[in-house]
């Protein structure tokens, strides 16, 4: 059981290794001083290598345990803690970016709420089921129809299901959001 007095499985926490985390944060390209957000940020898996990287990180943790655990391992770091619900999130009033493993559960309800309007989401690098991944890159799907007009969907690293403790049971996939006509800065 972990220190948080909750077991896994009753929040379906499936933790990224750290391996696995670094080549997600590489594979996005965060550049230092970006704002990004790592919305079910658990014990910091994709955080630190965030950090490494020189973002500015909010990590978003619902559960009450983790997010303290979060506030102590990231004290004397650029990193603010927020204990939310991706239902519940405020989303940054200037430009930011997302990097993140967040609970499969909400998959769809944190993809609307990032897209929503009036959002400054400038991209997105997302590890999700890849059912869900290839559903909202298939340019058919009404989801994909409907962003692709203002962002650029697309599949980015496959992550096999060892890559996660405990495994889960789906497989799963890296979603790319990058909004069009943005350039880097």
């Amino acid at each position: 059981m972990p220190g948080s007095g909750q077991a896994r499985g009753a929040w379906g926490w499936h933790p990224l290794d750290s391996r696995w985390a670094q080549r997600v944060v590489d594979a996005a390209g965060v550049s230092p001083g970006e704002l990004v957000l790592d919305v079910g940020a658990g014990l910091g898996a994709l955080t630190a290598p965030l950090v490494r990287a020189g973002a500015q990180v909010v990590a978003v943790e619902l559960h009450p345990g983790r997010a303290d655990r979060l506030r102590r391992r990231f004290a004397d770091d650029p990193v603010t803690v927020v204990r939310a619900d991706a239902g519940d999130l405020r989303l940054p009033s200037r430009p930011f970016r997302v990097v993140s493993s967040p609970p499969y559960g909400i998959s769809t309800l944190l993809l609307k709420r990032l897209l929503a309007p009036g959002s400054r989401l400038v991209s997105a690098d997302l590890v999700l089921q890849r059912q869900v991944v290839n559903r909202w890159t298939n340019h058919q799907a009404p989801a994909a129809a409907r962003w692709s007009r203002h962002y650029d969907l697309s599949i980015g690293i496959r992550l096999p299901r060892k890559a996660f403790t405990p495994p889960p049971h789906v497989d799963s996939a890296v979603l790319i959001l990058r909004k069009r006509g943005r350039t880097r800065s």
